[in-house]
């Protein structure tokens, strides 16, 4: 796909993108990542001085574009699968992916009627939001989670399915789902939210990449080596998310960073 048609599909982040200087990096961030892009993104430039440029989606959504030649730099998935698929098609650098944190996932309505998954067999609640598990593994984790509980034959027929983690908030926000299944990160905080267990479901290992080719090799390096610090560790704990450990896998060295072609 050609520059120019990127630049329509992927929004204002990436319209920037071919504009972008050397001290701006253009990040994929799964949608669960949204509440913690601004407090990132300022504690990564007061660090380092490079703006990161966001564009957040479905994490097989984002790893699709990417597959197909997206200008990201850095791709933050909320499954690591997504991002071993792009080592192996020869987008994402091996060498440099590594596990920033583990995700968990809650239940909410509007209401206040669901607190716990067994209340989502109720006569209140005739829709259950949750990502779509083709393309966010969070709805992954909300079909584990409904079938490890003994529920999904009973509600499947109830589910909508949303594009993203954020998307399946909205239904449940605007009355258009009674109930939501989807990322702690957004849930946390909400009146009537409940956390569920995380033994309900496989682990949600988040997993963060750089492009092989970026342009911005020293900032993507920067960035990454950002994510297992002190400040994003904390910023991680702060909505919801356990920061992994640092050790992974060593950091790949940085080279010259280039401007991107005009």
């Amino acid at each position: 796909m050609s520059g120019l048609c990127w630049k329509l599909l992927l929004g204002s982040a990436v319209l920037l993108a071919p504009f972008a200087t050397a001290a701006e990096l253009l990040v994929a961030a799964a949608s669960d990542l949204a509440p913690l892009q601004g407090q990132l993104g300022a504690a990564f430039a007061q660090q380092s001085g490079v703006k990161v440029l966001w564009s957040t989606g479905a994490s097989g959504t984002l790893a699709q574009q990417i597959a197909n030649g997206a200008p990201h730099d850095v791709f933050l998935s909320a499954n690591r699968q997504f991002v071993e698929d792009l080592v192996k098609a020869g987008r994402i650098d091996g060498s440099s992916v590594f596990v920033y944190a583990t995700g968990r996932i809650g239940v909410w309505s509007v209401k206040g009627n669901v607190r716990r998954l067994e209340d989502l067999v109720g006569a209140g609640v005739r829709t259950i939001a949750i990502p779509n598990p083709r393309f966010a593994p969070y709805g992954v984790a909300a079909r584990q989670a409904l079938e490890a509980a003994g529920l999904w034959q009973q509600v499947s027929g109830r589910i909508v399915y949303a594009e993203n983690v954020r998307q399946s908030m909205q239904y449940a926000e605007s009355g258009n789902a009674d109930a939501v299944i989807t990322s702690w990160t957004l849930l946390q905080g909400r009146e009537g939210s409940s956390l569920l267990a995380e033994t309900l479901h496989a682990p949600i290992a988040q997993a963060a990449g750089m492009r092989v080719d970026t342009e911005h090799r020293a900032e993507a390096v920067r960035f990454l080596e950002f994510l297992r610090s002190p400040a994003a560790v904390r910023i991680f704990a702060a909505h919801g998310l356990t920061a992994a450990s640092a050790t992974t896998t060593a950091t790949p060295a940085a080279a010259p960073a280039r401007k991107r072609k005009r």
